[in-house]
């Protein structure tokens, strides 16, 4: 069971995820209240079944109640609760079936907020990085055996997108890529852009994404006078084509479970600037397969910029170290691999299962 689709790192957890267990010895369909962002045979392909208004406050109920009518007929072994954001459906439609739960955490518990598990149902949860489940065991009373890391892992990159960075007669591009949110810290990369657009340094900027802050941030790089330098791509089904026009990826993020675009973008080789926030550790080693700085600082954020813009020899470095890390150790098939025996725990006989 998954939530909306959008473009994040999360859906295409669940989209790789899908298309990949099913060579596990798996088969399985995804259940959304919403995969308009898909095309129709990719849907089609990964067995994606959409129902409308699923996760609305009243008539979700009414929609979970037909869903359980049909999924009665021909019941799941096991059910996969994508995220967060599906766990209320995900609890009732394992209790009334009596069927086992995994459920995938990708980021932290927001302040106030509270984790509703049915613990008899719910056999194992899948936290993105060492972070996610420290905070995770930290904020709840869940015992540590049920919370099991689970890094992210990322298809390697076409060769197509393997393109050489800083290439000769072309003005570099620093982007950034994520769905426009507050919490993700798009503002301050606005901040170092105008930073460095004010050294007098030829360099255009890109922000890839869409969201609740999309108009907010159109009118900071107005403000700043930069919105000519700045260009918004807001449309897409994924990140790969934005990411392959970027020469430097950034990731401003106040809070970070892991950064799937950041690896993403890492596989592509590009060089990463990333806050020191949550599991980004995970990946980026300071002056080794990338750049670090701290969360909220616009003007360490510009300075690491312009470190890269005028030593395009490292930037080069960096990006070749990132991309063998992430082929080394986020590969998507070690993910896979990993969840298929969390799964096979979970079933505790080597059956095939079908899940939802």
């Amino acid at each position: 069971m998954s939530g909306r689709f959008s473009v994040r790192g999360s859906c295409a957890y669940t989209l790789r995820l899908a298309e990949h267990i099913p060579q596990r010895g798996f088969r399985t369909s995804v259940i959304c209240p919403d995969a308009r962002m898909l095309d129709r045979e990719q849907r089609r392909e990964l067995h994606i079944e959409e129902l409308s208004q699923l996760d609305w406050p009243v008539w979700g109920h009414v929609v979970c109640s037909l869903l359980l009518r049909q999924l009665h007929a021909n019941p799941p072994d096991l059910i996969h609760v994508q995220s967060r954001l599906a766990l209320t459906q995900g609890n009732r439609i394992a209790r009334q079936l009596q069927r086992p739960f995994v459920l995938t955490v990708h980021d932290y518990l927001q302040p106030n907020e509270r984790l509703f598990i049915d613990t008899r149902w719910c056999q194992r949860i899948i936290a993105v990085s060492d972070s996610v489940r420290a905070d995770l065991l930290a904020r709840t009373r869940l015992p540590d055996k049920l919370v099991t890391v689970i890094q992210s892992g990322v298809d390697r990159a076409a060769p197509c997108e393997l393109l050489q960075v800083f290439e000769p007669n072309r003005v570099p591009v620093v982007g950034t890529a994520g769905p426009l949110e507050a919490v993700k810290g798009f503002p301050f990369f606005l901040g170092a852009a105008a930073r460095v657009i004010a050294t007098g340094r030829e360099v255009e900027f890109l922000i890839a994404g869409a969201g609740p802050e999309e108009s907010n941030l159109r009118r900071l790089a107005r403000e700043l006078g930069i919105n000519d330098k700045v260009t918004f791509i807001p449309n897409l089904q994924n990140f790969d084509d934005a990411l392959a026009a970027m020469d430097v990826f950034v990731l401003p993020s106040l809070q970070q479970g892991i950064g799937t675009i950041m690896l993403d973008a890492m596989a592509m080789g590009r060089p990463v600037i990333a806050t020191r926030v949550g599991g980004v550790y995970c990946a980026v080693k300071d002056n080794e397969t990338g750049l670090l700085v701290p969360p909220s600082n616009s003007e360490a954020l510009s300075t690491r910029i312009v470190e890269l813009l005028d030593d395009r020899a490292k930037a080069k470095s960096i990006g070749r170290a990132a991309r063998d890390l992430v082929e080394r150790e986020f590969g998507v098939e070690a993910m896979v691999d990993q969840t298929a025996t969390v799964y096979r725990e979970v079933l505790e006989r080597g059956a095939v299962p079908q899940l939802v």
